[in-house]
């Protein structure tokens, strides 16, 4: 696997031979000192370009950068509507196991893009013509202080849709009710417990995309309540990880509510948690659940 030196000085010394490229910047977790380091994190590369249609009009121009495993251009796909405007990105990953997320920029976007993520450090500037650029922080991705709407919202959401899936589960369309449980259910449980870590590190910390940093902040005992809200392919296992995702739901509301003075909606809590039983009691395969 090439160093991450020897994939620097690759995307440097490629964009010092092209006078298209006039600058080389470098985002995501490499410039995140609380990032943690290892051999999967990409390199999130941008070349700043005065000719993007040259670049898009010669595709083999990435080829030189290694051997691919795979590669995707999402700008170029039809089944997901590209969202970059007028950048356009290569995903590479190679035969070592490296990946640079590649994504060229027009340079007349500098001044903007230099504004968008706190995450960015400048490998090159050819001419100096991009604006300061302070010191890389991750401080726009710390948890937020909810607001006692925001609160509110949160637990309405959870218990309602937690209806859903009893009424999938009890219909026998267990892909339905899955979908409902980790799709609109389990955000609201993991943004829950984002408040709740946000509260015992003063709202100072990042818990990474899809929560990937929250067992660093959790007891084992909560953990491993959380793990358990993670069903398997039963309706079983899908009825069993609802109710451990509203006991757990309903411990960690308790303690955002009374850190902030919010009300906790025991009401509809207590009223949707019987309406659950009820139907898990009634469900056609009753008996071999519970």
């Amino acid at each position: 696997m090439r160093t991450e030196r020897e994939m620097m000085a690759l995307v440097l010394d490629f964009a010092r031979a092209d006078e298209r490229i006039r600058a080389v910047t470098l985002e995501g977790s490499r410039t995140n000192p609380r990032a943690p380091k290892d051999m999967f994190q990409d390199y999130d590369i941008s070349f700043l370009v005065t000719d993007m249609q040259s670049f898009l009009d010669e595709p083999t121009w990435i080829d030189r950068f290694g051997e691919r495993i795979i590669l995707q251009t999402p700008e170029a796909m039809s089944m997901f509507p590209p969202e970059l405007g007028e950048r356009f990105s290569y995903l590479m990953l190679f035969a070592d196991g490296n990946r640079i997320d590649l994504t060229l920029i027009p340079l007349e976007e500098k001044d903007a893009y230099c504004q968008e993520d706190k995450l960015l450090v400048v490998l090159l500037d050819k001419d100096q013509c991009l604006p300061h650029v302070p010191a890389p922080t991750d401080e726009d991705y710390w948890v937020k202080r909810p607001s006692a709407a925001f609160f509110r919202d949160c637990c309405n959401e959870f218990w309602w849709v937690s209806t859903y899936v009893a009424k999938g589960l009890w219909r026998k369309e267990i892909l339905f009710a899955i979908e409902h449980l980790d799709r609109y259910v389990r955000p609201m449980l993991l943004k829950m417990i984002e408040w709740r870590v946000g509260i015992q590190t003063d709202f100072s910390v990042s818990i990474g995309k899809s929560g990937k940093y929250l067992e660093a902040h959790l007891s084992a005992e909560r953990w491993q309540k959380l793990l358990s809200t993670y069903p398997g392919g039963s309706y079983e296992g899908v009825w069993t990880a609802l109710f451990a995702m509203g006991e757990l739901f309903r411990e960690v509301a308790g303690e955002v509510a009374d850190a902030f003075g919010y009300e906790y909606p025991h009401d509809d809590d207590e009223r949707v948690t019987s309406y659950l039983h009820r139907v898990s009691q009634l469900a056609p395969d009753a008996k071999q659940i519970f």
